[in-house]
């Protein structure tokens, strides 16, 4: 999306705009949510980065097809992989 855009959608000058992305102004809780609307978006998200819960169960069902098509030694070596990724290799 364009940030003029943006800026119509959240009734905003593009200049604020600009001053509120690079950080220096920070908006009001109505502009925010303004802009949080004109993205189509939600508050957490901007400000947390969060991953809604359809994201998560598109990349475990992702997951979860892939891991289905290796063979048992690479499926294996994924849970082993898995398992120094979380810090919980016993090998």
């Amino acid at each position: 999306m364009k940030q003029t855009e943006v800026c119509e959608r959240a009734d905003i000058n593009d200049k604020y705009l600009s001053c509120i992305e690079t950080a220096r102004s920070i908006p009001s809780l109505e502009v925010f949510l303004r802009i949080c609307s004109a993205l189509n978006t939600t508050p957490d998200c901007i400000l947390l980065g969060a991953i809604n819960s359809t994201d998560t169960e598109e990349m475990d069902t992702a997951l979860i097809e892939r891991y289905h098509k290796l063979s048992p030694e690479n499926r294996r070596l994924c849970l082993a992989f898995m398992d120094l990724l979380i810090g919980d290799y016993n090998g």
